[in-house]
């Protein structure tokens, strides 16, 4: 899929204030005209944080300076690695060889940051179990929707359902925006109205819209990325969601029909908004996980482009039509033997 990058390659996440007091503007809160914390405008998570902490590195919470400093170096390094110009005495790609999508990973941005909260450099984003971990449970595979359908003998190409939502472009960064810290195109885009906060990912394009009327959820309405609803605690927008459909179940965050998520908005200076969130599962995790990030707004005159994911997809027509040519040659080499 062909998408515009637009974020800078170096991205400065500067230090949060801490998450347990209040907004370091104080009276000088940027409100809109109905009274609530601004936060509009184009924002970031962009980092080379992982969603999940080594295990190597037990209950590392955070990185020292000095390691800090080694590991966005090495980055840094690999990034002009990257760009170099080529060997014009490099081999020739092997015959037959698998086709990667290198030029798509040598254009894509290198994350030289690492994630950046309350002043700590995180070693993950899940804070919430200890080890950083995802608290999968066992056998979860049964409750998770593409798992379990391989269980009954379906293939992996037998037509666009059993891709995931990735591929078809549904969605693409993760159940809601901003969940996911992506490596490229991690941009979005906040509007506020007073019954509505809209936030739009650059990453397919996507608008999510969190009603704040307080009416209940619909009943028996699935939706890829559920339902959401949120109100102000103080000038904290707390937004929960759920209903979110069978076939949401995401890469990155592995989910089932049981999917609730809980997440905290809260602008702790012009340039930051703290960003927490929970994720409930009973289906897929033997416990509930919290993730927090830093969403650091964009330099002026930067925005986000249409990615036109729809309009790029050539690739699952041709999986499709390729995993079907493969049958008909499976078919007349048996019918040869």
């Amino acid at each position: 899929m062909f998408c515009r990058l637009l974020t800078p390659l170096i991205v400065l996440l500067i230090p949060a204030a801490s998450v347990l007091a209040q907004s370091s503007l104080g009276d000088d809160l940027p409100r809109t005209e109905h009274g609530f914390p601004d936060m509009q405008g184009y924002w970031t998570n962009a980092s080379q944080t992982p969603l999940q902490r080594p295990s190597t590195l037990g209950s590392k919470r955070y990185y020292n300076a000095d390691e800090v400093e080694e590991i966005e170096a090495e980055a840094l390094q690999q990034d002009r690695q990257k760009t170099a110009p080529l060997a014009a005495s490099r081999e020739l790609p092997q015959k037959g060889g698998t086709i990667r999508f290198q030029a798509d990973e040598n254009f894509a941005n290198t994350r030289i940051n690492l994630m950046q909260v309350n002043g700590e450099h995180r070693t993950s984003l899940i804070v919430d179990p200890a080890d950083g971990r995802l608290p999968f449970q066992e056998g979860w595979q049964q409750n998770e929707f593409y798992s379990k359908w391989l269980t009954t003998g379906a293939g992996q190409f037998d037509g666009p359902e059993m891709r995931s939502p990735w591929e078809r472009c549904f969605f693409v960064g993760g159940q809601l925006p901003p969940m996911i810290a992506w490596t490229y195109n991690a941009n979005f885009q906040i509007v506020q109205t007073q019954d509505y906060v809209m936030i739009m990912r650059e990453m397919a394009h996507d608008a999510r819209i969190i009603r704040l009327d307080g009416k209940p959820f619909p009943e028996q309405l699935y939706q890829w990325s559920g339902n959401s609803a949120g109100y102000w605690e103080g000038d904290t927008l707390v937004v929960n969601s759920k209903g979110f459909h069978p076939q949401s179940s995401h890469l990155f965050i592995r989910s089932s029909q049981q999917l609730e998520i809980s997440e905290r908005f809260e602008l702790i200076s012009d340039q930051e908004i703290f960003y927490q969130y929970t994720v409930t599962d009973p289906g897929i995790y033997s416990r509930p996980f919290t993730v927090e990030m830093t969403l650091s707004r964009k330099a002026p005159g930067e925005a986000i482009y249409e990615y036109a994911c729809h309009e790029g997809n050539y690739s699952l027509p041709g999986i499709l039509a390729g995993a079907r040519r493969g049958e008909v040659e499976s078919l007349l080499n048996a019918t040869e033997d």
